[in-house]
């Protein structure tokens, strides 16, 4: 296990490759540890680094700490701590909201961002997801595969005042409207079964800036790396392969990534 000290708390990370750097950030529902496989395929090009963010996984439990703004702290911090510029960010969930405030913050550290069935209101989080224990969570959203039970082995760790200060944060805050003035490329990634969340129709997609896209995997849930890792891990390959600055609506051209809503 590797970590950093934090004034006085613990961070865990994960890293795996060598090259530029991705950082992926976990959802409400687990830790790092879903991210192992996508880190794996990344880390042929990448350096990959994965944290356990404030309250989660092997992280410290600190209730001052559970803010937006607290956890894009704790990214920033790290960044500077590893010597990490530039970096692209992959945010599932919670990570997604983490990696907007992060960028509002410090956009020019932000190469691209993958956002992942990242909720854009409050209102289109299911109550559930806001309210439940983490156990029902888990049984709720996640598929009963062995290997999905291993990916998600830490997300009883979790602890519920940082889902609950996340979440009231998020209701009292636009960071969406806040970052999609900043130009950086952003691919938005749903998984159209995931019942936790209401994801944006065609009419929200079309609103998108161009250097917005929205790409819908047909048939995976709230964890799509998890669902249809094959797809998923091709899609953020063909992300990550694109020129810096490039639109990640180039990503129309390959018929498999064509937009699609239900």
């Amino acid at each position: 296990m590797s970590a950093i000290i934090l004034d006085g708390s613990i961070v865990h990370y994960e890293a795996l490759g060598r090259g530029r750097p991705i950082v992926f950030l976990h959802d409400w529902v687990g830790s790092w540890r879903y991210w192992i496989n996508a880190m794996q395929v990344a880390s042929t090009s990448f350096r990959a680094y994965a944290l356990d963010l404030y309250g989660f996984g092997d992280t410290t439990r600190d209730p001052l700490q559970y803010s937006l703004d607290k956890q894009a702290e704790l990214v920033r911090r790290f960044l500077d701590i590893m010597g990490i510029g530039k970096v692209a960010l992959v945010g599932h969930g919670l990570g997604a909201l983490v990696s907007f405030a992060f960028t509002k913050k410090t956009p020019a550290s932000v190469d691209r961002m993958m956002a992942i069935n990242c909720p854009m209101t409050y209102d289109s989080v299911n109550a559930r997801l806001r309210t439940a224990p983490m156990s029902e969570l888990v049984e709720w959203l996640s598929t009963r595969t062995p290997e999905n039970i291993a990916a998600l082995g830490d997300a009883s760790k979790a602890d519920p005042k940082a889902v609950a200060a996340s979440m009231e944060e998020f209701q009292s805050n636009n960071l969406f409207g806040e970052v999609r003035n900043l130009g950086i490329p952003c691919l938005f990634v749903y998984g159209p079964n995931d019942p936790s969340m209401t994801i944006p129709d065609a009419e929200n997609e079309d609103a998108l800036p161009l250097h917005m896209h929205q790409v819908n995997l047909e048939g995976a849930g709230h964890f799509p790396m998890l669902d249809d890792a094959f797809k998923f891990n091709r899609l953020l390959t063909d992300f990550l392969a694109l020129g810096s600055g490039l639109s990640p609506r180039e990503l129309q051209l390959k018929e498999e990534w064509k937009r699609r809503v239900r």
